[in-house]
């Protein structure tokens, strides 16, 4: 659902997908190849919400602000499900895991990595790959190559994702019994393993 607010029409670049049922209000601007999951909500009333191309943002997180702050997710974010991002700005190619929670002024700088279920206090500044875990939230190491070759490979996926949805997405009714030629999960999977090897 797409809502104005106060003059402000969100904008949003052809080649993203935003699940219909993710909630996108006022002063959001969502770039290329960038993937909205469903119940996400993105609320540009009190600043604004800029995703930077090529960043998704999962299953029922929640973007919003204090007057006066914005939310920045910069190019190649990756948002896990559940998760916070209250007036931050996110660096390049960072991971915020699942039902985390970022306050407001946190700048997380490149390739920054933080944990699931972690809080990062307001005011909170990280440098580039980082790894943030607890609560409150703080650097334990520094993100390894292998470790961001991994959430960069998850990135990629989701970045191919929006045009599969628009080429293959659409509502249905349930089947009542499982068919015979159910498409195999393998291959799914050796999708998967092709990206990652790929970079």
């Amino acid at each position: 659902m797409i809502y104005t607010f106060k003059g402000f029409v969100p904008v949003i670049d052809p080649s993203a997908f935003v699940h219909p049922q993710a909630c996108v209000t006022g002063n959001v601007i969502i770039g290329k190849d960038v993937y909205i999951g469903p119940g996400a909500a993105l609320r540009g009333d009190w600043g604004a919400v800029v995703i930077e191309d090529g960043c998704n943002v999962q299953e029922n997180c929640t973007l919003h602000m204090f007057p006066g702050k914005s939310v920045i997710l910069q190019k190649d974010a990756h948002i896990g499900h559940g998760a916070v991002i209250h007036g931050a700005v996110i660096g390049p190619n960072c991971l915020v895991g699942m039902n985390a929670v970022v306050m407001d002024d946190v700048v997380l700088g490149e390739g920054c990595i933080v944990g699931a279920l972690s809080f990062v206090p307001a005011e909170k500044q990280f440098e580039a790959c980082s790894l943030i875990v607890g609560n409150p939230a703080q650097k334990i190491k520094t993100v390894s190559e292998e470790m961001l070759a991994w959430k960069s490979a998850g990135t990629r996926l989701y970045q191919s994702l929006p045009a599969d949805m628009r080429a293959h997405w659409q509502e249905t009714q349930p089947l009542t019994s499982l068919p015979a030629d159910r498409p195999n999960q393998d291959i799914l999977y050796a999708t998967w393993k092709a990206i990652e090897k790929s970079h």
